[in-house]
């Protein structure tokens, strides 16, 4: 099979963790033909994240946002990028340590993900607007 890639665009989503597993498959037709192989996933802005966790509790998705507000809170602080707002540099920097990649092992057509396990959109801006990410697939073919 070629390698293959999509632009999977995701609607704008308030501050915090989302789990986007569903939308960003459904967006990716061809991954139901591979039957072994690799998705790669690269978001293509530098205030938001993406990272693999628990798919199931909320409470998961706010604890790491209440955490990241600790560890890197809004304002300017000793920052000297602050021209787009307070929020903008703590953005910059949670993106930096989460990531902006994922790779994923496909098997028979799905994701390989465990039980428990989704993909998140970290949202680290009060308002960071749509976001898009570069999903690139190869692999052998289910045929």
């Amino acid at each position: 099979m070629p390698w293959i890639q999509r632009i999977v665009r995701l609607k704008p989503r308030s501050r915090g963790f989302h789990v986007i597993t569903n939308e960003v498959v459904a967006q990716l037709p061809e991954l139901s033909k591979i039957k072994t192989g690799l998705l790669h996933l690269f978001i293509q802005h530098t205030s938001a994240s993406l990272v693999i966790n628990e798919n199931v509790s909320p409470e998961v998705r706010s604890d790491l946002e209440r955490h990241l507000r600790e560890l890197v809170p809004d304002g300017p602080h000793h920052y000297e990028h602050t021209l787009e707002g307070g929020d903008d540099m703590p953005a910059h920097i949670k993106s930096t340590l989460l990531g902006s990649s994922l790779t994923i092992p496909i098997g028979h057509g799905t994701l390989l993900l465990g039980t428990w396990q989704g993909i998140y959109l970290g949202e680290h801006r009060n308002d960071g607007g749509a976001r898009t990410i570069v999903a690139t697939m190869s692999g052998i073919s289910a045929q």
